[in-house]
Formats: C-alpha cells, sequence, structure tokens
C-alpha cells in the first residue's frame, strides 16, 4: 500500500470515529448524569394537600414529588357520603352507609376487611389531643405532656400539643396501626384544646400548628383525615383536611361554619345528640350535610336525615 493510499485510510478511521462520538454524546445517547441536578425523589407517600386524590401540596416540612414520580394517595371523600358512627358495642356490619367510623384499638383488622368487602370506606377514630388512662399505650406518655382533665371524661387528661417532638412518634404509632388495619382515613379526636381549659397556655395559633402536623402525619401514611369539631378553626384547617366531623353543630347554632367544607367539595360528617330530626335535618340538607341523630354511647343506633 503506498503511502498516499495509507493516508486516506486512516483519515477515513478518523472521520469516522468523530462521527460516532457524536451520535453517542447527542439527544439519542444516555446521558451521564450530571452532579449539579437535583436527584428525583423516590415515588412514594409525600405531604399532604389538596390536589387531585391526595396529591401532594407543598408544605413546611417537605417538597412535593417530581414530575413524573408516583403522587401520594389517599381516600378523598365526596360530598352526600351516608355514614355511620359506633364506638361502643358489637360492631353491627349491616347498617346502610357508605362510611364506618369505628375505634382504631378496638376494631380488628377482620371487620375492616369485611366492612370494606362490603363496599364501605372505614374512618378509624384515634384521640390525638387527650391521654386516654385505659389505652394500652398509656404509659409512653410522660407525665410532662399531661394537662388538666377533660369534663365528663373520667381517665382523660389534655395534651399539650406544643411538645410535637414527644407526640409525633406516638401519635404515628397510632396512626400506623389504623394504615396496617386497612382503615381508609383517620378521625383525630380533642384538637381544639385550645379552647378548653387544658392546664397549658395554649394559644390558637399553637392549635393551628398542631392540626396541621397531625393531617400532615396522615397523608404521609396514605391515610385521608378528618377536621374533629374545632368549627372556630374551620376556615383556616379546610385546605388540610379532607373532611369534618362534628357533633351539635345545630344545637349550638355553628353549622353555617362548616359550610368550606362542602364548598371545597368535602363532607360534613355530622351528629345530633338532643335535637330531634325534624328539628335540624332541614337545616343540614340545605347545607348538603351527611347528618344524623346518635345517642352519646354512640352504639349502634342511628336515626339518619
Amino acid at each position: 500500500m503506498t503511502d498516499r493510499r495509507l493516508r486516506f485510510v486512516l483519515c477515513g478511521l478518523m472521520l469516522a470515529l468523530v462521527f460516532y462520538a457524536a451520535a453517542c454524546t447527542g439527544s439519542g445517547g444516555r446521558q451521564v448524569d450530571d452532579p449539579s441536578r437535583p436527584a428525583p425523589r423516590t415515588a412514594g407517600v409525600g405531604p399532604s394537600g389538596v390536589d387531585g386524590l391526595g396529591s401532594a401540596g407543598p408544605s413546611a416540612s417537605s417538597a412535593a414529588p417530581a414530575a413524573g414520580a408516583q403522587a401520594a394517595g389517599w381516600w378523598r371523600p365526596t360530598v352526600g357520603l351516608t355514614w355511620q358512627w359506633q364506638l361502643t358495642g358489637p360492631l353491627d356490619k349491616g347498617v346502610a352507609a357508605d362510611v364506618y367510623d369505628v375505634d382504631g384499638a378496638n376494631t380488628p383488622a377482620a371487620d375492616v376487611a369485611a366492612l370494606k368487602a362490603a363496599g364501605r370506606r372505614v374512618i378509624c377514630y384515634v384521640n390525638v389531643g387527650a391521654h386516654e388512662d385505659f389505652r394500652a399505650d398509656a404509659k409512653n406518655f410522660p407525665e410532662s405532656v399531661r394537662g388538666k382533665g377533660l369534663d365528663g371524661w373520667p381517665g382523660e387528661r389534655w395534651l399539650d400539643v406544643r411538645r410535637w417532638d414527644v407526640l409525633e412518634p406516638l401519635l404515628t404509632a397510632r396512626f400506623k396501626t389504623c394504615k396496617d388495619k386497612g382503615f381508609d382515613a383517620v378521625e383525630p379526636d380533642n384538637v381544639d384544646a385550645y379552647a378548653n381549659d387544658s392546664g397549658f397556655p395554649l394559644t390558637a395559633g399553637d392549635q393551628l400548628t398542631f392540626n396541621r402536623r397531625v393531617a400532615d402525619l396522615a397523608h404521609r401514611l396514605g391515610l385521608g383525615v378528618g377536621l374533629k369539631n374545632d368549627v372556630e378553626q374551620a376556615a383556616a384547617l379546610v385546605g388540610a383536611f379532607d373532611f369534618a366531623v362534628n357533633e351539635e353543630c345545630a344545637r349550638y347554632d355553628e353549622c353555617d361554619a362548616l359550610k368550606v367544607f362542602v364548598d371545597a367539595g368535602k363532607p360534613v360528617f355530622h351528629v345530633e345528640y338532643d335535637l330531634a330530626p325534624h328539628t335540624f335535618c332541614p337545616k343540614t340538607r340545605a347545607l348538603r350535610f351527611s347528618s344524623m341523630r346518635k345517642t352519646p354511647p354512640l352504639d349502634a343506633w342511628r336515626a339518619p336525615c
């Protein structure tokens, strides 16, 4: 081979290598990771939010999932669902209701599974704002966070809701029990300590912070969450919660304050104890609440509107 032909062959090989390298590093090739780019979030349970079916919105403690990641999911009930609330007595699983609200600690997973197999959604009652001396985990709550007793509820004492460092792991364990049993949502009780003689100098701001933390905790575990009473703060909290659970708003002329939930497409599960259905049902039907009369023991009996 002559020198001229050899140089021609070498030049051709070099051009071929140049074109090959360009093709590999262009838009059709696999890009090398850029260390300056943030790592994508792992798909999983995210922070609380209000867009879509449990889609995560921004919160003070964490960011929303990255684009393309699976959004966090939890049950988002709709306005107009019927419900049953039973916290005492043998569970009656035959009530014609779309939603059941039952005690999280005392209801076995088998009962939750049976209700869901029949097409019901099931809410887990959890006391988050008061210490109950009869619960299995009662000893885990230090004396420093136990305040004054709740009027009319022996064995219960208000909790210092400012102490999230103490309460978060305890409530996480309770919510995880709900999740493990197959519940769809939680009903966190006693979330209005600031408006009661709790034994602590709690402010409205303390309560709002605690309630939002509780809602965020539920959502991070894939559970829907309802605002229990705390009517005065309903407008401020409707964005963080998926539904409301209310006792006696008709008796105390407070039902209009809960209309913000219905306006946001979120149901209000409501009960009255002392009023006859014909005295409150016309009002709450107009507000599109899911209302019924119950007796204070909250056994199986109910008189829905």
